[in-house]
């Protein structure tokens, strides 16, 4: 017989192979389920080989009767299979909206990362243009990072007034902790970070970085974690900013201790909103509880990601008299932090991942802490021959471990979704293994719905802790426990602001995380709208404002190289003509027309330049090359020679010399930083009034 299973209402075969418990979460039931669909003639198999025809001959007799001449039993039957049917379809539409939502966050978030890559490899390009006639990089660079943990804290507080370290701090509405940091004063962080109560004070701040880059100095490249004591260890991955999944960790796992220790495997800032506030209760936990925490590097543990990502925005935000200093204290962590950290020399675990060349001994001997950014390797004033071959290699070995992903498929390639990094394969895998004596290793850096992935026949996990990543309900997060000398694995899920989200039907949910997707999707596609046109507009020879839906498609991959199904999305951007079955391609770029358009509009040229005005600033003194306050026609050509590696159409040396004369607007034959910013203005604005005529 059969019976609708409770929950999910699939139909349960009794004394089949099919069996389900009713505490399985309802993801697993439709990713095995939903890709199959009760059939129209019985003559098929049903659920997928677990019901066949023979399994429900005393009913093919009745099948096709009327339902007036049919008993009780028999339309009892034929509804529950219609139901079933039209249920399956119901989740496969939800799972197929699911998908193609979350091809969409991972591309854009692949494509931001490419995209930071890339600018820096053009700033890598300008720095060498900086360099003195001694070919050395400027002394004032080089020795800012370390100059500033020199210098006295005294800039101003949040409440206005100096702040002076010899002194004892004043009188602050903050938590009042003490040092050495002890188990009341995690607790008073604790308490204050959840309420939401008044900011640390910027001194406890600032003595919190301090006291952990010492403590970070005397650890090793890579961390080495036993059970023998705890026979437990958990492995948490990122959190990005998200201090509710923290909080609602130690909640179900307990705080950290000799006896629950924990590794918190990198990126913990950025994105979200409590980043400063999750970094600083880590490394307080490290600094109360020695042996019980255990930090990694990621590849967010960075200053030129942070500036992308939102990080150094909420620490100014937050600490704006301090934020300079906090912000050169905060490098100074990042550079300190271990690259990984080996458990009972069985379990290698890191953020990103390896390639094929990567070497643990290498990493193990190399100097962490001149890597203030992973995006270029570190500069090196040692000129002797090979030294810089010999600095680039072991670069590739930090960028590797910090940004690499799995593949189903063998090999070692280039991550070209990232831009960074690679993508290393089973086989890779299996080699790094067998060669450094391990049993598996675990990582982080990707999101996944359920919070963790096994990957590799079971030797690489991912695990995931910030739930909720994209939007609220699009995935759960995860951790880890390997327990006894065994390490088995339990893996634990959670979902922060479980309230909230229980409150939402799963339909809602995907419409939630959808109509997300599409807004970032569709900031993304504006922001492209000039090459995007033009490429729509030399497809339409005829200019209907139509094109085929192929040509559509091409377009949009060309111009974004999203990698998204395009021919899926079409319905949700743009309009199909019914009888020719072409779009109308301007109707992609209908943003325009909404809300959040319309606040963007708003924004002035004066905005624009003063939000610019730190960027504009630095790209001056860049191309200002001897220091002077001017820049010369000469300096102008020989950087603008530089950005042309790194450009489509590079211009040509007539087309500089005109844009340099452009920009001296007295005509004394140089250009200073007014007259630099006043033509980013004029040029701001001459694109906004071509934008309106457009429209």
């Amino acid at each position: 017989m059969f019976s609708l299973s409770e929950g999910c209402g699939c139909v349960s075969f009794r004394g089949g192979r099919r069996n389900r418990s009713l505490g399985d979460d309802s993801s697993s039931c439709r990713s095995s389920e939903i890709e199959q669909e009760v059939p129209k003639k019985l003559g098929r198999r049903l659920l997928d080989g677990q019901c066949n025809v023979r399994a429900l001959v005393p009913f093919l007799k009745f099948w096709k009767r009327d339902d007036v001449s049919m008993t009780k039993a028999e339309r009892t039957m034929k509804a529950a299979i219609l139901i079933q049917q039209w249920y399956r379809r119901y989740l496969a539409r939800m799972e197929v909206r699911r998908r193609y939502t979350w091809t969409i966050f991972q591309s854009i978030e692949y494509a931001g990362e490419q995209d930071q890559v890339k600018l820096y490899n053009f700033f890598n390009a300008l720095l060498s243009h900086m360099r003195d006639s001694s070919g050395r990089v400027s002394s004032e660079r080089t020795s800012r990072t370390a100059s500033v943990l020199e210098q006295v804290f005294s800039e101003e507080s949040d409440e206005g007034g100096g702040v002076d370290e010899t002194a004892p701090p004043k009188p602050s509405r903050g938590p009042d902790i003490e040092f050495p940091l002890q188990r009341k004063d995690i607790d008073l962080l604790i308490e204050a970070f959840r309420k939401k109560k008044h900011r640390l004070h910027a001194k406890h701040v600032a003595q919190i970085l301090k006291e952990a880059t010492q403590l970070l100095k005397r650890l090793p490249n890579i961390n080495v974690a036993t059970t023998s004591i705890s026979s437990q260890i958990t492995v948490c991955g990122d959190l990005h900013g998200k201090l509710d999944d923290l909080l609602v960790i130690f909640h179900k796992n307990g705080l950290p201790s000799p006896e629950n220790p924990y590794i918190f495997n990198g990126d913990f800032v950025d994105r979200g909103k409590k980043g400063l506030e999750v970094f600083l209760l880590l490394l307080a936990c490290m600094l109360a509880f020695p042996g019980g925490v255990y930090l990694n590097r990621g590849n967010h543990e960075d200053l030129i990601m942070n500036q992308r990502y939102g990080f150094i925005k909420e620490v100014q935000q937050k600490y704006r008299h301090n934020a300079e200093r906090l912000l050169k204290l905060i490098e100074g962590v990042y550079r300190w932090l271990p690259l990984g950290t080996i458990i009972n020399n069985r379990v290698f675990v890191v953020h990103g991942g390896i390639s094929d060349t990567t070497d643990l001994d290498m990493i193990r001997s190399l100097e962490r802490d001149k890597y203030v950014s992973l995006l270029r390797p570190p500069v090196t004033e040692n000129c002797a021959p090979g030294s810089e071959v010999i600095d680039k290699v072991e670069w590739k070995q930090v960028f590797d471990i910090l940004w690499s992903d799995p593949q189903a498929v063998g090999g070692c390639v280039a991550n070209t979704l990232r831009g960074a990094g690679t993508y290393f394969g089973p086989d890779v895998t299996t080699s790094f293994l067998q060669r450094n004596k391990l049993s598996f290793l675990i990582r982080s850096h990707e999101c996944k719905p359920g919070g963790y992935e096994i990957l590799h026949n079971g030797n690489v996990i991912t695990i995931f802790s910030a739930s909720n990543y994209y939007e609220l309900g699009s995935n759960k997060g995860a951790y880890l426990k390997l327990c006894g000398n065994s390490l088995e694995r339990q893996f634990v899920q959670y979902t922060a602001a479980v309230s909230r989200t229980r409150r939402l039907t799963f339909r809602q949910r995907v419409g939630l995380v959808e109509s997300s997707a599409m807004r970032e999707l569709h900031n993304l596609i504006m922001s492209a709208r000039r090459p995007l046109e033009a490429y729509f507009r030399s497809m339409d020879v005829e200019q209907s404002g139509y094109i085929p839906i192929s040509d559509w498609c091409a377009a949009m991959e060309e111009t974004t190289h999203l990698g998204l199904p395009w021919r899926m999305l079409k319905d949700k951007l743009v309009r199909t003509d019914p009888d020719t079955r072409r779009v109308r391609y301007m109707d992609t770029f209908e943003l325009t027309a909404n809300k959040l358009a319309r606040k963007a509009d708003t924004q002035t040229v004066v905005d624009t330049l003063y939000k610019n005005k730190t960027s504009l600033e630095a790209i001056f003194k860049i191309l200002d090359k001897d220091n002077s306050g001017y820049i010369t026609l000469e300096e102008f050509s020989e950087a603008c020679q530089l950005l042309g590696k790194y450009m489509p159409n590079p211009m040509t040396q007539e087309q500089l010399v005109d844009i340099c004369r452009l920009m001296d607007i007295n005509k004394d034959g140089l250009v200073d930083l007014n007259e630099f910013l006043e033509s980013f203005r004029l040029a701001e604005k001459s694109l906004e009034g071509d934008d309106e005529e457009d429209t």
